[in-house]
């Protein structure tokens, strides 16, 4: 087997995270965070739509992650989502934020939005 060193060149990928908080780009931020290629802030949750359809324009999907485990996006929050032009992929935290970082390492045009697990 081969491995390939990654590199992000100024890409902002996530470090690690644990019990109520991540790591990114060297940084802690406690609770949910929102992440793209240039920046990481917090997240106000699931209650703020605004923050991810901001993305829309500059990103192809964002990486919704639910916490711990998987679960669906509320529904008024899918449709509102889903009416903005926003595409949206939701997993658990862990997976997002590894699926996140892949394919930042590509060069793609992605976001993440995670819940602490």
């Amino acid at each position: 087997m081969q491995l390939n060193e990654v590199s992000f060149s100024d890409a902002v990928p996530v470090d690690g995270y644990g019990p109520g908080f991540f790591r990114i780009g060297g940084k802690v931020i406690e609770g949910a965070v929102i992440v793209t290629e240039k920046q990481a802030r917090s997240w106000a949750g699931l209650q703020d739509a605004e923050a991810l359809k901001a993305l829309a324009g500059d990103h192809d999907v964002i990486f919704v992650g639910m916490g711990a485990e998987i679960a669906h996006l509320p529904k008024d929050l899918r449709t509102e989502l889903d009416a903005a032009g926003v595409g949206v992929e939701v997993m658990s935290s862990p997976s997002a934020c590894r699926t996140y970082n892949v394919l930042l390492s590509e060069g793609r045009r992605v976001a993440l939005a995670v819940l602490p697990v």
